[in-house]
């Protein structure tokens, strides 16, 4: 998995870095946790301050297009994502959503 960084906007506002990416895959769609993973590793940042938006993927492509927020805090990050966004980014592990559930 290759990741092209297409775009970056910084939002001073909203203390965030706005991102459009691609993603060049041989296999399938990678997983929104590893493509986290490798966006905060890229961009220098963590794993809790990056929130994927959006990933699509056309059929029959080996790439897929996504849309990323870098937040500089985890606080700011909390006021301002949507919570269905913020659901989908974190990550965690099977034995405490287990816990979680009952």
């Amino acid at each position: 998995m290759d990741i092209q960084v297409i775009n970056v906007k910084n939002n001073p506002i909203l203390n965030r870095r706005e991102i459009d990416f691609k993603v060049i895959h041989d296999e399938a769609t990678p997983s929104r946790k590893s493509v986290v993973e490798r966006l905060a590793a890229t961009q220098n940042s963590k794993v809790g301050l990056v929130f994927v938006d959006s990933l699509k993927t056309e059929f029959g492509k080996r790439e897929t297009m996504g849309y990323a927020k870098i937040y500089e805090t985890e606080e700011r990050a909390k006021q301002i994502e949507r919570p269905h966004i913020v659901e989908r980014n974190i990550f965690s592990k099977p034995e405490e959503a287990a816990e979680g559930a009952s």
